[in-house]
């Protein structure tokens, strides 16, 4: 049962429009009129502190308030105050110049478990999903990627200071903002080390766990935003993963292309059917409601297979339940689709599955072989056979793997089984070489496989 949430800055819970009225300045006549609002003066419906943050950051951050301005949050009259405000005694609180003094302490950081006051079972659902600390762990706990972001991608190889600004910059500007990472914060309390903003996975002082704005961008927090393929496309993409790619390339992307600024895209949750939308998005799929199906923020919960690890096994723990996940998606696939079809597709991405996993486990037979003989150089990343071995999982078997599961066929094939066969041919000549000559080349001939 869910608890009933009022926030702190709400003095009106009936007001849902209108919450503010603008000031107009009078431009001369002679003059073309300067339409951003200069001055925003709050007559009703919040408190005198909620107002003066809107007063404000009208003027300061006029972005940030026309934002808010047209989203639900300002519409619901929930304010700066009712996201940012924290107590005394946060980890996490400070004070910017418009409250220095007071008795108002506030955070530039919202986490999920802000969000939790008032979207509590959405919060819980995204907890248990791959997005939440499984997303950050790369970044904060995995040594084998704490390594690559600093000693190699950060320069410390060549001698650049470990921790330095510029052996930070790989992770600052592209691993965190996906995965997330951890929030530091200096004396004032206010991030250090460039830990802020970060990705989906964030984790933060007060230990809460989450970025929802990764997805539902500030400050407007659009639904019709979030259920377009593009939100996803942030972070799924490139050589490793190029999901976006290959909806794109699918037929359900050919009909979003080509129809979808005709679809309903504001339907509240839970009523966003077919009807509304003419093919599926990343979000049909993975988390809206269709059906019999309730909107779910657990994107783990409709997946039979990993198909981003090593090895595709069924999803099982806090992957997700894969025998249950397969019946979820089904139940989607049946709002568009006949079981005859459905069972095709799903049959062709075991089959891939199946062919993957023993492209994976006669090479893991060769780099076993090899170490056991002393046969791996101690940089994998200047070890031709170990390069290879990563771009066989890591980039063209996760193409093959998530080509199939989407319906790029491109991405199955010249990228995905077309590339892994070359890229496991020349694994199969290294290992011949060296078990032969029972030493390591001496240069390295590989390059990466990434699309074109």
């Amino acid at each position: 049962m869910r608890k009933k949430f009022i926030c702190k800055g709400l003095l009106s819970s009936t007001i849902l429009l209108n919450a503010f009225t603008v000031c107009a300045v009078t431009a001369p006549a002679a003059e073309m009129p300067n339409l951003a609002p200069k001055d925003i003066v709050i007559k009703r419906g919040m408190s005198e502190e909620a107002a003066k943050c809107i007063e404000c950051h009208a003027n300061k951050t006029p972005g940030i308030i026309a934002s808010w301005k047209q989203g639900k949050m300002g519409h619901a009259n929930i304010t700066c105050y009712d996201c940012h405000v924290v107590e005394k005694t946060s980890p996490m609180a400070s004070q910017c110049s418009g409250i220095k003094g007071t008795n108002t302490y506030i955070s530039p950081m919202v986490s999920s478990k802000t969000c939790e006051r008032c979207h509590p079972a959405e919060v819980e659902q995204f907890l248990k999903s791959g997005h939440a600390n499984l997303s950050g762990a790369p970044v904060v706990e995995k040594e084998k990627f704490l390594k690559l972001m600093y000693q190699h991608e950060g320069g410390g190889f060549m001698g650049n200071e470990m921790g330095s600004p510029s052996n930070r910059a790989p992770r600052a500007s592209g691993c965190q903002i996906c995965h997330g990472t951890q929030v530091e914060l200096g004396p004032d309390n206010k991030p250090i080390k460039e830990t802020w903003p970060g990705g989906v996975g964030t984790r933060y002082p007060d230990g809460s766990v989450g970025n929802c704005t990764v997805c539902h961008t500030r400050h407007q927090f659009s639904i019709a935003e979030v259920r377009k393929p593009e939100a996803c496309a942030s972070c799924h993409l490139g050589p490793d993963h190029p999901d976006i790619e290959i909806y794109l390339e699918s037929k359900h992307g050919q009909i979003f292309q080509t129809r979808g600024e005709e679809w309903n895209w504001d339907a509240a949750p839970d009523t966003w059917q077919p009807g509304d939308y003419s093919a599926p998005t990343c979000a049909v799929c993975h988390m809206s409601g269709i059906g019999e199906l309730s909107t779910t923020h657990n994107v783990n919960e409709r997946l039979k297979w990993d198909l981003v690890h090593p090895r595709s096994e069924l999803r099982s723990g806090v992957r997700g339940d894969g025998e249950k996940g397969d019946m979820l998606m089904r139940k989607v696939c049946a709002n568009c689709h006949g079981t005859t079809h459905t069972d095709v597709q799903m049959q062709t991405l075991d089959n891939v599955v199946e062919l993957y996993n023993k492209y994976y486990d006669k090479a893991t037979d060769m780099q076993k072989a090899l170490e056991a003989k002393g046969l791996l150089g101690k940089d994998p990343w200047q070890d031709g056979f170990q390069e290879l071995y990563y771009f066989l999982w890591h980039h063209t078997g996760r193409r093959a793997r998530q080509g199939a599961a989407m319906n790029g066929p491109d991405y199955a094939h010249w990228h995905g089984f077309f590339q892994m066969q070359q890229v496991y041919k020349d694994m199969v000549a290294l290992y011949d070489w060296r078990m032969k000559n029972n030493k390591i080349e001496e240069l390295s001939h590989v390059m990466s496989t990434a699309p074109d």
